[in-house]
């Protein structure tokens, strides 16, 4: 029982359906020439199969009565750290960036684990992660959805974002309560946009987003921003003055973004 729950408190839910390793393998493409760090590896059920085609794996994992298990798979090209990928500093970590990222996210840290990503996107070339449904859809969301948010704006400017399939709880031990959705993040030649400070501009989109059901001009006005200048805005970009955030492309908010930022 104390096994079980500090595996719970880990949000650790182990992949082991044969069939999905290999699809999740053939989504990452490992290639002799790839670095590729693995976040939660667990017991290793994935990182068989990524050592087999990649040149090195970096295996970093939280849970400290996993690495014996883990350093049992004995592989040359594996590198087992035992450590929080939340606190890793990955410029120490990677020699030759930039590398490719995945992992089985606990769903409990997997939007902290995507905005460390975010934070840190020019070192990596991919990250293929298994994440709750809900919160893939929302990463992948596109405007005029229910489900487009803050991160899937951010995310859209350095990464193309795809969702590959979804898995049941059925292929983990301990089964979650909630189905999975394997997503890849692309990373893009170039930003569409060049972005100052992410952080102000997320702290913006977040401003935007408060009330979902309000109109966005009512939400930049509660935020302080002058309502005159929000409507100029507005109608200098062909926006609706009704429109809500979940409306808004990537562009739009740049525009206003510029404005919000003087």
């Amino acid at each position: 029982m104390a096994k079980y729950s500090k595996r719970k408190a880990l949000g650790q839910h182990f992949l082991t359906n044969p069939g999905i390793l290999r699809k999740i393998t053939a989504v990452i493409a490992p290639e002799k020439n790839d670095t590729i760090i693995e976040i939660g590896p667990g017991k290793g059920a994935l990182t068989l199969h990524l050592t087999e085609k990649a040149g090195c794996v970096i295996a970093v994992e939280k849970d400290p009565s996993l690495i014996p298990i883990l350093r049992t798979l004995s592989r040359s090209n594996l590198v087992v750290i035992n450590a929080d990928f939340l606190s890793v500093n990955l410029h120490e970590l990677m020699d030759n960036p930039p590398v490719k990222v995945v992992g089985n996210l606990p769903y409990s840290i997997s939007t902290q684990i995507i905005m460390k990503i975010l934070e840190n996107h020019r070192l990596f070339t991919s990250c293929v992660f298994l994440l709750q449904k809900e919160v893939a859809e929302r990463i992948c969301a596109f405007p005029h959805s229910k489900k487009y948010a803050p991160l899937s704006i951010l995310l859209k400017n350095y990464f193309k974002r795809k969702i590959h399939f979804s898995v049941p709880p059925g292929s983990f031990i301990p089964p979650p309560e909630v189905h999975s959705s394997l997503i890849s993040l692309t990373k893009k030649d170039q930003p569409d946009f060049i972005i100052q400070n992410d952080h102000v501009f997320l702290e913006f989109l977040h401003v935007c987003f408060r009330h979902r059901r309000k109109k966005l001009i009512n939400n930049l006005k509660e935020a302080g921003l002058d309502l005159s200048l929000i409507i100029k805005v507005l109608k200098d970009n062909d926006i609706d003055e009704k429109v809500r955030a979940e409306d808004l492309t990537l562009a739009e908010y740049i525009d206003l973004f510029n404005v919000w930022a003087r």
